[in-house]
């Protein structure tokens, strides 16, 4: 439920005093499919789901330069350049600008490992497809939320 988008704007005054609620609905095959769709992220966010098998990202370029130099991201090419040689292709603007407790994933990643060798670009990729699919699990979530708050248990 935490990865509603409705959840966190609706209860985002709450959420910053607080520790969150947790919304739970009173239909059990509702329940069931909002469980699936929290396994489906925990499987990606431990990068263990076979969603992750076909990357929609690539590592680029020419050269044997694979130093983290400067980190820039093009989005009119969907490109991620970690120097002027080597790059990330395939990665959504909304991707890039994904943020988990304040963080930029993407950058953040890459801006830790400045000036050291792009050592696990396959690993990397696989990052850049686990965030486009919480993307996508995050508006399936969206699309079942308003059920949820119809039937909540009283606890």
């Amino acid at each position: 439920m935490f990865y509603s988008n409705i959840y966190r704007e609706t209860y985002a005054d709450f959420l910053k005093i607080d520790f969150p609620r947790v919304p739970f609905t009173a239909n059990y095959e509702l329940f069931k499919g909002i469980a699936e769709l929290g396994k489906q992220l925990a499987d990606l966010h431990l990068l263990k789901s076979p969603a992750l098998d076909l990357p929609v990202a690539k590592y680029q370029g020419s050269g044997t330069n694979d130093m983290i130099d400067k980190i820039v991201y093009k989005e009119e090419e969907q490109r991620i350049y970690i120097n002027k040689e080597k790059y990330f292709e395939g990665v959504a603007p909304e991707v890039w600008n994904y943020h988990i407790g304040g963080y930029q994933v993407l950058h953040k990643y890459l801006k830790d490992r400045k000036n050291r060798t792009m050592d696990d670009a396959p690993r990397y990729c696989r990052i850049i497809t686990a965030l486009t699919k919480t993307i996508e699990l995050q508006q399936q979530i969206d699309e079942i939320y308003p059920e949820v708050e119809k039937e909540l248990v009283q606890i």
